[in-house]
């Protein structure tokens, strides 16, 4: 039995005293203390690992002023605070001891706009993405660009001053910020914008804090000038935090105190509000990616890309273009990095020319495409081939593939994996070639892996040497090379940090800036922040503080993952191996990852969450002798006997009472989880939460006791054959608002789903299909088999939507072949998605036998249902290995686009169809919406894929009492919205979690497209 465990760390008194102290003083934001809510601020997108002591999530500035007048008091004298965006960071910018106040879960408000004048006032916490969708049908995008862009807020991009794809024309985020609202630590608002000098010398003489601020930095910039302007390197990524090259005009008449904030990484004021000039869309955008033979040629070709005037010349290396190949992501891409035949594509130069002159781009890029052919020609300069681009969605989806270059190289086999730390190096750009020379001799004598892309435009390159942070050895390299990348830019003339801010590597900062500018930094910080509470050891420490800079080699998650026993963190690799990209932070409503945190705005319930909650939890349990392995393996050969169920309820009695156990904690985070499978897919490092969240919920009920809910859901497949034979009767019970709401008091499940009737047996009376059996299907001759289809059952189409099972009978007629009904044998599915992975084994190696005895007669067999098809594949393949054979499930669409290959598609016409694609199927199978659009076409009809995310169903999830308002927020954040817009009759779905979740809220549910193909046909 799994033990208890109890060593989370408390919280210090004083903290919970400015908590209290904060919430009468009306403080409107969410407080969170909980070991789970501090353990998802503990890390970002880093090597590093540091756990705060609370966490504040406030709604507006008056709760960030109301904070920080508290703070003020010299009761709170001793705590400290970090701001926290979308937590992207990858040198540790955000994480800190102290409180941790996250801007991104309610500051997410576009406040204003004037398209006239071109800027928008927006909250810190509006995420990039989401304000160029806002931006978008007015004409115009905030331009600074980064891979992060869908779960990066602004407050973040300007608290690191970020940049990325297209900075030699659009620069960093400082250059189009054009005011910030901020709160000093005491409460004063300070609202920066270009001013006069002479105006900033009155503010100066103000008696207090802002006045002592504007002074002080006024004063530090105005005497410094010159040795500012020699120091600070000549380049597009020029030094940041603090910014004193750009807080004077050049002839020192106008005065901006945003750029000292823009990249102070929260080190001086809480970032509140943003004023930003914003960018026309260009009208007219052209990609061009050309294909080389080594990398170095696509480094070394660069130049000539900037000399045609692109707009962006990014680079990819091999390493990333072929972990791309593996991943989800190529699918979208493929038809444009095509690769060339007898050619070796080693690396990639993606080059984009934009602007509202389509007859000058079309010319910039026919000029640039004739050097390109004249030196293919003469196999000159590494030049294979190359592909144009005109099409605006491709354009963004090879842009998407190139973000995801970032996560990818983190999904690198073996334990040592590409890390950040000295990724974002830059040097002018015409040394980047012989810098990056350099750079892989140093990385090669250490005998490293390692990835590479970057904006060689800007002189920028993501390098990760690939190093295992669980080895102490190669933890301690990660220093030594560090402390060599710097000597080495230096000697270019570079900057160590020219993208991704400084964080834990401000320790390098003193060598950077020199002693004198240095001093200033610090004369600076301490008008802000004198007692050193904002962010403490990040970027410099004010003057007469003798405490110490965070470094390089501070704590990291390696450095608690080590203590797991190196086979429990293979066995539970999809927990270990996340990087912290974040990906499942996207804010994008129609992105099917990851609905729990969508719908809750709480990283706790995000496949990040729930893989840091897991490691630790695996830590606990190593710390207390506990090996899992070893729990599981003996959980087969163990029986319920009475001592374990009075242990059980005596540990859920205490359970129920408030005793603590980090494990409850863990258990609230999965079963939030819809089990929708999007993460094992979309995010890049493959995490499958529902895999290892079954795991854990096996090994959590060895100590404490199910709820009945999990029994109902588990057993479907066991009582539904038998409801069938009496549906009415069963039907006209559910139907009552007694059992409805006994069933949602004493069982916890809601709007259970009625049983179809007339059954699949009835609606199949006398049909062939329905009558053979398996041993007649093996006495078919081998010459007729090819005539046949299997249709293999699952419990929801079959016995609570059974007309879709028998309108596919009805489709395969059409299609002149014979189909056959074969006998119900139970799936599993439900007994893996709640941890009953003995059941699940047993359930899995009796269908498989079944299956495989079957598939031994070369007929197809197609399922309906996509989550139970997969399943076969998926969940199968995890708990049976080898011994699950080689049986194939098909779905409906992967069989018809066989059968329908020799078809020609007809004449298309009439009014269109709508799929809304099951999340599950659609990020497995990321063709099958176009698979399903090419079936249509060949009956002359069209059918256009609808962008959504997740319906919240997820199977029974929508059924459980606990997950009701979060599954109809759900269905209201994408799926509402469409249906409401389009012709309800034409349209269709795959999921039977789908169509009966829209029957539920709308009152009629949709068709499968085998049904809408049947009436076509």
């Amino acid at each position: 039995m799994i033990p208890q465990i109890s060593q989370a760390p408390g919280v210090i008194q004083r903290v919970l005293d400015f908590l209290e102290a904060l919430k009468k003083d009306g403080f409107t934001g969410d407080m969170a203390t909980s070991y789970a809510d501090r353990l998802t601020m503990a890390t970002d997108n880093s090597v590093y690992q540091l756990l705060p002591d609370a966490v504040l999530f406030p709604r507006a500035t008056s709760d960030v002023a109301l904070l920080a007048r508290l703070a003020g008091q010299d009761r709170f004298k001793t705590l400290v605070f970090t701001p926290r965006g979308g937590g992207t960071g990858t040198n540790g910018q955000s994480l800190n001891r102290g409180i941790v106040v996250d801007m991104s879960r309610h500051m997410n408000r576009i406040l204003d706009i004037d398209t006239e004048a071109g800027w928008v006032k927006v909250e810190a916490g509006v995420i990039k993405d989401q304000l160029n969708e806002f931006l978008r049908p007015l004409g115009y995008f905030f331009s600074p660009e980064l891979s992060t862009s869908n779960r990066a807020t602004l407050g973040g991009m300007i608290n690191t001053d970020a940049s990325g794809q297209g900075s030699l024309v659009y620069g960093k985020t400082s250059d189009h910020v054009l005011g910030l609202r901020a709160v000093v630590l005491g409460g004063e608002l300070l609202d920066t914008k270009a001013m006069p000098t002479l105006l900033a010398e009155q503010l100066g003489e103000e008696k207090s804090t802002t006045g002592n601020i504007y002074r002080t930095v006024l004063e530090s910039c105005r005497e410094n000038r010159q040795r500012i302007i020699d120091k600070f390197p000549k380049l597009n990524r020029f030094l940041t935090g603090y910014d004193l090259r750009h807080v004077l005009s050049d002839d020192l008449q106008t005065f901006d105190l945003t750029r000292i904030l823009t990249g102070s990484e929260g080190t001086l004021a809480f970032i509140t509000e943003a004023r930003l000039n914003i960018t026309p869309i260009p009208k007219v955008r052209r990609l061009v990616n050309i294909k080389y033979d080594s990398f170095n040629s696509a480094l070394r070709n660069a130049p000539l890309m900037v000399e045609a005037n692109a707009l962006s010349v990014e680079t990819v290396d091999s390493k990333v273009l072929n972990l791309a190949r593996e991943d989800i992501v190529w699918h979208s891409v493929s038809e444009y990095i095509t690769d060339v035949p007898g050619k070796d594509m080693q690396g990639l130069n993606i080059v984009e020319f934009a602007g509202d002159a389509q007859e000058l781009i079309e010319k910039q890029v026919e000029s640039l495409c004739e050097r390109l052919d004249g030196l293919i020609a003469e196999e000159q300069g590494g030049v294979i081939g190359y592909q144009i681009c005109a099409d605006l969605a491709g354009i963004e989806r090879i842009y998407n593939m190139r973000k995801k270059s970032v996560g990818l190289l983190g999904n690198a086999k073996g334990a040592a994996k590409p890390l950040p730390f000295a990724e974002d190096t830059c040097v002018p750009p015409e040394h980047l070639a012989d810098y990056i020379v350099e750079f892989r001799a140093l990385l090669d004598s250490h005998n490293l892996s390692y990835g590479m892309f970057g904006h060689v435009d800007a002189g920028v390159l993501h390098v990760r040497p690939a190093l295992d942070m669980c080895d102490p050895q190669q933890e301690m390299l990660l220093k030594k090379i560090s402390d060599e990348v710097v000597a080495l830019t230096a000697k270019y003339g570079g900057l160590l940090w020219g993208e991704h801010g400084k964080g834990f590597r401000a320790e390098y900062s003193p060598a950077f800036f020199g002693d004198e500018l240095f001093h200033e930094l610090r004369r600076i910080k301490t008008a802000f922040d004198p007692a050193n509470r904002l962010n403490p050891g990040k970027i410099c420490p004010p003057l007469d503080c003798d405490e110490p800079m965070m470094k390089v080699d501070a704590p990291k998650r390696g450095t608690l993952d080590r203590r797991i026993p190196v086979e429990v963190r293979t066995a539970f690799r999809g927990a270990m191996e996340c990087n912290g990209n974040g990906l499942c932070f996207n804010f994008d409503v129609k992105s099917p990852m990851c609905p729990s945190f969508k719908i809750t705005g709480s990283r706790i319930h995000s496949p990040k969450g729930r893989a840091g909650m897991v490691r630790e939890w695996l830590r606990l349990l190593s710390e207390q002798g506990v090996e899992p392995l070893a729990l599981e393996q003996a959980l087969p050969q163990e029986s319920m006997s009475f001592r374990t169920l009075i242990e059980k309820t005596r540990n859920s009695w205490y359970a129920s009472k408030g005793e603590y156990d980090f494990s409850h904690e863990v258990k609230d985070a999965m079963s939030g989880c819809l089990a929708c499978k999007a993460c094992s897919t979309q995010c890049p490092i493959k995490i499958d939460v529902p895999g290892f969240r079954s795991r854990f919920l096996q090994l959590y009920h060895t100590r404490y006791l199910r709820p009945v809910s999990d029994y109902v859901v588990a057993g479907v497949e066991s009582y539904a054959p038998l409801m069938s034979r009496a549906p009415k009767v069963f039907n006209f019970f559910f139907r009552q608002p007694w059992v409805r709401e006994l069933s949602r008091k004493s069982v916890g499940m809601v709007d259970l789903p009625l049983l179809s009737s007339p059954t699949l047996r009835e609606q199949l009376s006398g049909h062939s299909a329905a009558t053979m059996t398996l041993e007649q299907l093996e006495s078919i001759p081998v010459t007729e088999r090819a005539q046949y289809v299997l249709i293999v059952q699952d419990p929801f189409t079959s016995y609570y939507d059974a007309k879709v099972v028998a309108d596919f009978v009805r489709l395969v007629e059409k299609l002149n072949l014979k189909p056959v009904l074969l006998p119900f044998s139970p799936n599993g599915k439900a007994q893996h998605v709640k941890g009953f992975l003995q059941r699940f084994a047993k359930t899995a190696r009796k269908t498989s036998l079944f299956l495989n005895r079957v598939s031994q007669l070369g007929m197809p067999m197609v399922g309906v249902d996509p989550a139970l098809v997969l399943c076969y594949r998926d969940e199968y393949k995890e708990i049976l290995g080898e011994s699950r054979g080689s049986f194939q499930v098909q779905l409906v669409h992967e069989w018809l686009i066989t059968v329908l290959a020799e078809k020609p598609e007809m004449q298309q016409s009439g009014e269109s169809w709508y799929l809304f694609g099951h999340c599950t199927e659609s990020t497995a199978l990321p063709t099958s919406g176009k698979q399903w659009g090419d079936i249509f076409a060949r009956f002359g009809a069209k059918l256009e894929s609808v962008s959504v995310g997740c319906c919240g169903m997820a199977g029974t999830y929508g059924h459980e009492a606990k997950n009701i308002q979060n599954s109809l927020g759900i269905y209201e954040l994408s799926w509402h919205q469409s249906l409401q817009r389009l012709p309800r009759q034409r349209c269709l779905a795959t999921g039977y979690s789908c169509r009966s979740q829209v029957k539920r809220i709308e009152g009629n549910g949709l068709r499968h497209p085998l049904q809408a193909l049947l009436e076509i046909i």
